[in-house]
């Protein structure tokens, strides 16, 4: 898949001395996203011959995960990492990828990239920020105590919810949806705020679900994506070759993304299976009702979305 950022200006800059770059990212050091933005910062690092270190503080080690754009903008950091989607009350056009039943697979989430990725560009070039790569979650199933043969299994439990389309859809579902972040959910399934999710393989593996619930549901219900952003005022102070490691390593480090992103998903439904949870396909009614309500979340977008996300959606639709 092309790389969708190598556009961002190469601006004339001042002559580069040796540089310190400071990257949140949310998740913990054995998440695959991790894994790979440190590769990512091990590649400038080699690139530069050393002049651009980029120090990566995981797992909201430095900035919790709704505050690491924030912190990109101000430039209180150079460079993070976060959910793509938490910024769709912003601009539906950023969480186009989390709208259930869309894209579903990485050949979907790929073409449906293709479209979003340059939008995505542009709005966040308005806010100082240049994209480098972004990297998609593996499908996101779902996490019971139980097995789930209808929607209507789901009425009344408390659903844990990532972003605004979550919350959405576990109300719809008849859930009562309860924003937790990935590094609390154990906690949260422990005390009883929580008692379902859906999530990624990964996400569900790296935070021991067999601990707190018995059954998994591939519902592959969408195909979400983290992003790595630089603040522009920062890019600009590189030179220019300093400027081409860092996008050079961040086109690598996507292609890389997404193929580990297809190698987790697999490999962590099997560890979950390993420890004991029980890994069910889902029943015909549960995907025909899980596919209405994301029909209607459809309809609903599009009510009140943006002329950009309304324009990827038909660009989307007509491919």
């Amino acid at each position: 898949m092309k790389h969708l950022f190598t556009a961002a200006a190469l601006m004339a800059a001042t002559p580069l001395v040796a540089q310190n770059w400071d990257m949140p990212t949310p998740y913990g050091d054995t998440t695959f996203h991790t894994v790979n933005i440190m590769q990512f910062a091990d590649e400038v690092r080699e690139a530069t011959g050393g002049a651009l270190d980029i120090t990566v503080h995981s797992a909201g080690s430095l900035f919790p995960h709704g505050e690491i754009k924030g912190a990109v903008r101000s430039r209180q950091v150079q460079a993070g990492e976060f959910f793509l989607s938490r910024l769709s009350n912003e601009n539906a056009a950023f969480g186009l990828d989390s709208q259930p039943f869309l894209a579903t697979s990485y050949e979907d989430a790929a073409r449906l990239w293709d479209l979003q990725g340059p939008v995505v560009t542009e709005l966040l070039a308005e806010e100082g920020l240049i994209p480098l790569f972004s990297v998609p979650w593996p499908a996101q199933g779902l996490y019971t105590n139980g097995e789930i043969a209808t929607v209507e299994d789901l009425s009344g439990l408390r659903f844990r919810a990532y972003n605004a389309q979550l919350e959405e859809f576990a109300a719809l579902a008849g859930a009562a949806p309860v924003q937790v972040e990935a590094a609390d959910i154990p906690q949260a399934f422990a005390t009883g705020q929580v008692e379902a999710m859906i999530t990624s393989p990964s996400t569900g593996a790296n935070t021991s679900a067999w601990d707190f619930v018995t059954h998994y549901t591939p519902i592959n219900a969408w195909v979400p994506k983290n992003i790595v952003v630089v603040n522009q005022r920062a890019f600009d102070r590189l030179d220019s070759e300093a400027q081409a490691a860092v996008l050079n390593a961040a086109e690598a480090a996507q292609a890389r993304g997404w193929e580990m992103s297809a190698a987790e998903a697999e490999a962590k439904t099997q560890v979950m299976a390993e420890n004991g949870i029980t890994v069910v396909e889902p029943s015909d009614a549960l995907v025909e009702g899980l596919q209405a309500i994301g029909a209607q979340m459809l309809v609903s977008l599009r009510e009140g979305a943006s002329e950009q996300a309304i324009a990827v959606l038909d660009a989307y639709a007509g491919q």
